[in-house]
């Protein structure tokens, strides 16, 4: 059973493991506080320990990170990895929030032809959602 719950979220990010290279990685599927999903080119095996960077946001979000499982697909792997860090962790779950907010502010482009400061975006957003968003404090 999961002890964590997490929320699907689409975020571009960056891995790095070890000495090697930037593994290509696209977007997130799932964030949560005790980690993130994501989908990748390279199987890694569980207990390798990862670099995770999110420059989405500002400021960049960077962590170290293990991984606890891969699952093989047709085209890639999906991977999980946990946070080391409680404050990692903590920060994940503002990114998160980040990135709801900004894809609140895309939908209202898109859907309502409106242009929203992030700012306002986050106050409307905060007004909307804010209290149906999980504590997990």
């Amino acid at each position: 059973m999961r002890r964590f719950i997490r929320h699907p979220v689409n975020v571009p990010i960056e891995v790095s493991a070890g000495q090697a290279s930037l593994i290509d990685c696209a977007h997130t599927s799932d964030i949560g506080l005790g980690g993130l999903a994501f989908h990748c080119d390279k199987k890694l095996q569980p207990g390798t320990m990862v670099h995770i960077k999110i420059p989405y946001i500002y400021p960049t979000f960077e962590s170290d990170a293990k991984v606890i499982w891969c699952r093989e697909l047709r085209h890639g792997t999906d991977l999980a990895v946990e946070f080391l860090s409680e404050d990692d962790a903590f920060k994940a779950r503002m990114i998160e929030q980040i990135c709801y907010i900004e894809n609140y502010r895309h939908a209202a482009k898109s859907d309502e032809n409106r242009m929203l400061t992030f700012e306002e975006a986050a106050m409307e957003w905060i007004d909307k959602y804010a209290a149906d968003f999980p504590s997990w404090l």
